[in-house]
């Protein structure tokens, strides 16, 4: 009998401390980047500090640390942005908190405070990576799915809280690469083949039925084909 499972398990405990020492690490990271941002705004209004001044600084901790990275006159300024767009709203910090210095420095400098809390919120809920949350922003997610909100009707505004933004009238397709001026047939042959592919890429214990199958409407069947 194989014990090559039980050995399985010692990998999920290996990957799961791992996991769990990244999230505490990066905590703490923000945590520092919290001070350093509320130290220079407190110096910044009750002593001068300017841009000149930070950037000594920054030379100041690459003199007495000079294996430290991150702590350039221009990442400074941002802890300190970082500091004064939040302090005011506690309400937010459970999300910035357990998200990276990476994901934060995409969204705290957005315009407004709704924006912010909803891409904060996104990110948490769907475990968004860096480069996807970069496309929701510059994809204008939050506006789009604004103005599907006002657009539904007054029955399914009284539905429970959050099922309005299951409702969208706009998605971000880019990724097929489909010309400005396509077809209805087009989009869909491009994404039946983009589901296809990532299906593929999962293996074998994965199944790709095909592009014809079988629908049954009351006792007659039909075939539908796309093609």
């Amino acid at each position: 009998m194989s014990i090559e499972p039980q050995f399985s398990e010692i990998i999920s405990l290996i990957k799961t401390a791992r996991y769990n020492a990244f999230k505490a690490v990066n905590t703490e990271l923000i945590n520092l980047y919290w001070e350093i941002g509320k130290y220079i705004t407190t110096r910044t209004q009750n002593e001068g500090w300017g841009k000149a001044t930070v950037k000594q600084l920054a030379q100041f901790i690459q003199i007495q640390e000079p294996e430290l990275k991150g702590f350039s006159d221009k990442n400074l300024w941002r802890m300190k942005q970082f500091y004064e767009t939040y302090y005011n709203v506690p309400k937010l910090a459970t999300l910035w908190r357990v998200l990276s210095w990476s994901h934060n420095r995409l969204i705290f400098p957005l315009k407004t405070a709704e924006e912010r809390e909803f891409y904060l919120q996104l990110s948490y809920n769907e475990k968004y990576t860096v480069r996807e949350l970069e496309r929701q922003i510059n994809a204008s997610f939050f506006e789009r799915t604004m103005l599907s909100n006002q657009k539904l009707s007054p029955v399914v505004r009284v539905l429970p809280e959050g099922i309005e933004n299951i409702f969208k009238e706009n998605y971000v397709l880019e990724f097929l690469n489909l010309p400005e001026l396509h077809s209805e047939k087009d989009l869909q042959k491009q994404l039946i083949q983009q589901m296809k592919q990532f299906l593929l890429e999962l293996g074998k214990d994965f199944l790709f039925v095909g592009e014809e199958f079988r629908l049954q409407v009351g006792n007659k069947d039909y075939r539908t084909t796309i093609s």
